[in-house]
């Protein structure tokens, strides 16, 4: 039996992908993106893999593919932000490795990102707004008419995605990033982290100061709540460092203040008055720290207790790759292995998105 991890790339791959273990248990993992065009000899040819790992292509023809969620049967519902739309890929019913089909499962939203089923509902959250929709696990259709929760986010600027999750406590997780490279953002739900009850109510900020934490997971060995965040542009190559922070209920982040381990912003931290200085002083620092514009995106935790060794409890974390910097970086997924000091160590999971002439990958 396959263990099997889903994944859906765009801005480093361009291609949908499945990847085998054996043996074990399929679940999905979230994030980047999906074009047209990417065919099997591109990926047998340039994609790697780490040992005990084999990838596959499962669908070709899901242009700006984003985020993904399994169905009770096995099927797969692809967020689609550009075309506006969730699509629903069939399970592999045939055994061939790819999807049996295709089709529209809702459309006309606003720029749809995040997306979870939960008990019988589909959640999405559009750029403006998260809704909800009773959902057909035994034939992949809606049961009802999609209806809004929470309305009237701000979406305009440079960092219009919200994700969203469902926590260990019942509450639904919803993350929007900043909408300027660096600045003061005057509405608080900016580059925050927000939680709900699953009807919409009881809506607050759970953390602040995450310029766009567009990832995150709960660790199944401590239950603590882990978020990928992107540091800002336009100072440097190598500074400041993207960040993965452990996020706590009133946390504050140190966005725009400060960068990394709380060094001063040299815009909006350096020279600053003594409530600025307050603020970076008590920010709280990444728990570890990604090359600086490697730009992390999907994160997800590994739960199968069928995982190797070194993957159990580790957290697979995919690299959107750099546009601010001289030369590439990034464009691959990477794995997080904690110690029992609690240490991180990173190592490459999934790579050669990159050709030897640094040129994306597009098949």
């Amino acid at each position: 039996m396959k263990y099997t991890l889903i994944f859906s790339f765009s801005v480093v791959a361009a291609l949908p992908l499945v990847i085998f273990f054996y043996p074990g248990v399929s679940i999905p993992w979230k994030q980047l993106t999906g074009s047209i065009g990417t065919d099997t000899a591109t990926v047998e040819r340039q994609l790697h893999t780490a040992a005990g790992f084999h990838v596959e292509l499962f669908a070709g023809d899901l242009p700006n593919a984003r985020w993904l969620a399994v169905t009770r049967r096995g099927d797969l519902l692809v967020s689609q932000p550009k075309h506006g739309r969730v699509s629903l890929l069939t399970a592999d019913g045939d055994g061939d490795g790819r999807a049996d089909g295709q089709r529209v499962l809702i459309d006309d939203l606003t720029r749809p990102h995040g997306l979870f089923l939960y008990e019988d509902w589909l959640y999405i959250a559009e750029s403006d707004s998260v809704g909800r929709v009773a959902f057909d696990h035994s034939d992949g259709r809606l049961a009802g008419s999609y209806r809004k929760i929470v309305t009237d986010l701000a979406d305009s600027g440079n960092h219009w995605t919200k994700t969203i999750a469902m926590g260990p406590d019942g509450r639904v997780y919803l993350t929007a990033g900043s909408s300027c490279n660096v600045c003061v953002e005057e509405d608080p739900r900016r580059a925050a982290m927000m939680r709900f009850r699953p009807d919409g109510s009881n809506f607050e900020i759970f953390a602040s100061g995450l310029r766009n934490a567009v990832g995150f997971d709960w660790s199944p060995k401590d239950g603590a709540l882990y978020a990928t965040d992107n540091g800002r542009d336009w100072l440097g190559d190598d500074f400041p460092p993207c960040e993965l922070n452990r996020v706590e209920k009133g946390g504050f982040y140190g966005w725009p203040y400060a960068n990394g381990d709380r060094v001063p912003d040299p815009d909006f931290g350096v020279d600053a008055g003594r409530e600025v200085q307050r603020k970076i002083a008590n920010s709280i620092p990444p728990v570890h720290n990604f090359p600086a514009h490697n730009a992390p995106l999907g994160i997800t935790f590994l739960r199968s207790p069928t995982q190797p060794a070194d993957y159990r409890d580790a957290a697979l974390v995919a690299l959107h790759g750099s546009w601010n910097r001289s030369v590439k970086d990034g464009y691959k997924v990477v794995s997080l292995h904690w110690d029992e000091q609690g240490n991180i160590r990173r190592e490459d999971f999934l790579w050669g998105f990159l050709g030897e002439d640094r040129k994306e990958v597009h098949g």
